[in-house]
């Protein structure tokens, strides 16, 4: 799906020059997002590679796959190219994929962010209580530990 029909123009630029300031500032550079990609077998895809120890450079790959080469990562073909990239069979990932043997853990990890009140991502949820909604600006975190440290959790 393409962003632009699911967010209006002007939000979506709003977004966008948001997304790049905080990657500036990070020193990480973001593509042009034009796609909202479905995620469902990079999450998938993710668990294989957590199971062959590589999920930290899997992972890696996929975000700048999407966030900088702006790539549909809910494409089989480019989940295969970065699992070929990783090391991993990706006959194997594609089989794995195939028979949805990693739902069941996608669906346990969305049953638990249900009971914590997660309706999107990204949520962070610091010390079991307290909750960071969307893409926020590292103040609003700093400001969360602060309140957990105090005791001053809303």
């Amino acid at each position: 799906m393409r962003l632009e029909e699911r967010f209006p123009a002007a939000s979506l630029e709003q977004m966008q020059g948001r997304l790049r300031a905080s990657g500036k500032a990070l020193g990480l550079s973001f593509g042009n997002l034009e796609l909202l990609s479905n995620s469902r077998l990079a999450l998938m895809a993710s668990e294989f590679a957590r199971d062959k120890g590589v999920f930290h450079d899997f992972h890696q790959r996929i975000f700048d796959a999407y966030f900088r080469a702006c790539e549909d990562i809910g494409k089989l073909e480019v989940l295969l190219s970065m699992a070929g990239q990783c090391g991993l069979d990706p006959d194997e990932l594609k089989t794995a994929l195939a028979d949805l043997r990693y739902m069941p853990r996608l669906e346990q990890a969305q049953r638990e962010g249900a009971k914590q009140g997660v309706t999107g991502t990204p949520t962070f949820i610091i010390n079991d209580t307290y909750k960071v909604v969307g893409a926020q600006p590292f103040e609003v975190f700093r400001n969360a530990l602060h309140k957990i440290s105090e005791g001053h959790v809303e």
